[in-house]
């Protein structure tokens, strides 16, 4: 285990009708507040409204951005911290999913940035101080609302970069379960299979001895694998929505990544795939993660197959690693698809056209990922075997 330093200075405020608590905890940080959501869903449902008059009952001054984009991009996070500069705003409000909240923290880290944006987005510049930022969810994946990370698309290069940074995290999010219920069959879909890739992306790791932090994330996909069959044919039940949406946040709050070298080859090259092809992100992923899985157990198959016996119930006896890690990862592809999720990129209308401009996008060094590192040659591999 690697020595470390934690701290997740985001309050998490969890359960039904806990909306309310906007009215507290708003004006700790101001009144003029930045209302950011994404495509109108919030309306649909009438979260938009409560939201409002809540606000309205602070005597909040509101001024709004609708429409992030499901991969948020640049261009919206320039509206977003122009207008705080022109409107001298406190707080951000994300209201929505992890894409509206991840517009939220480049935005926030901006404003206090007289550089462009896009210097912070490609690590070229560290985050010093940001706007202060609140999020209601509304939909279980991407673990946003408790964590400092951000992914923002530059799609007139085709270029999708993640930062993070001590200074985003949200300093309160409000998780209702019901808040969840009208997220539609497909993206529910997405959000159960990005969970389980970020606790994949934290598992195989290039650390040893970190036993507790393997048995967390172990829990959070047994967990979640119990719960998702169910879910997915019974949207509105609040007991399993209430369980996936924990599931959420605990699975990229930091606790399993403690004192672990993690990897993230898999998200590198899903985002260069959805920065090409604007693909949703769960989706790329259900279709990579096994291949990533079969690629990389040709050299390290021992904790692939550890999965397959401890997660899958994989019976070991008589069997390689090399072996059991083959099956771990035809287990997955197959859950995932037995829950609605592609496999193919082909599902996308994806071919090898752009195989090379994908590959390209995907290196943001010389090589990515750290369980085992993957050169240009490895993931152009990945993504043809994808196809």
């Amino acid at each position: 285990m690697n020595a470390f330093q934690f701290l997740n200075p985001t309050k998490l405020i969890f359960g039904k009708g806990q909306l309310s608590k906007l009215k507290a905890e708003i004006p700790v940080y101001g009144k003029r507040v930045l209302l950011l959501y994404g495509g109108g869903s919030i309306k649909r449902s009438g979260l938009y409204d409560q939201v409002l008059a809540n606000l309205q009952e602070i005597g909040a001054e509101v001024i709004e951005l609708g429409g992030v984009e499901p991969n948020p991009r640049l261009t919206t996070v320039n509206k977003g911290i122009g207008l705080i500069k022109e409107h001298h705003l406190d707080i951000i409000l994300a209201v929505g999913g992890g894409s509206v909240i991840d517009c939220a923290k480049a935005i926030a880290a901006g404003v206090h940035y007289d550089g462009d944006v896009w210097d912070i987005i490609t690590r070229k510049v560290a985050v010093t101080s940001a706007v202060p930022i609140g999020t209601v969810l509304t939909l279980a994946a991407t673990g946003s609302e408790m964590n400092g990370n951000s992914v923002i698309t530059n799609w007139e290069t085709n270029s999708k970069r993640a930062f993070g940074s001590i200074h985003v995290y949200p300093r309160f999010s409000i998780l209702d379960p019901e808040l969840t219920f009208t997220v539609p069959r497909d993206q529910t879909v997405y959000g159960i299979v990005d969970i389980m890739s970020h606790v994949f992306e934290q598992y195989f790791h290039a650390s040893s001895n970190a036993p507790l932090q393997e048995r967390i994330g172990e829990a959070i996909l047994r967990t979640v694998m119990e719960v998702a069959p169910k879910l997915v044919n019974d949207l509105e039940n609040y007991e399993y929505r209430e369980v996936m949406l924990l599931n959420g946040t605990f699975a990229l709050n930091g606790i399993t990544a403690i004192g672990v070298q993690t990897d993230w080859a898999t998200h590198d090259i899903e985002h260069a795939v959805s920065a090409v092809h604007d693909i949703p992100h769960g989706g790329g992923l259900a279709i990579l993660f096994p291949h990533w899985m079969e690629h990389v157990a040709k050299q390290k198959p021992e904790k692939i197959a550890q999965l397959g016996v401890r997660v899958f119930d994989l019976a070991a006896e008589g069997k390689t690693d090399a072996q059991l890690a083959a099956e771990t990862a035809h287990a997955l592809r197959q859950f995932w698809t037995s829950i609605g999720a592609p496999s193919r990129l082909s599902d996308y209308n994806i071919d090898d056209k752009e195989l090379d401009l994908m590959t390209e996008r995907a290196m943001v060094g010389a090589t990515i990922g750290s369980y085992v590192p993957l050169a240009k040659e490895d993931v152009r591999e990945i993504l043809q075997n994808s196809l």
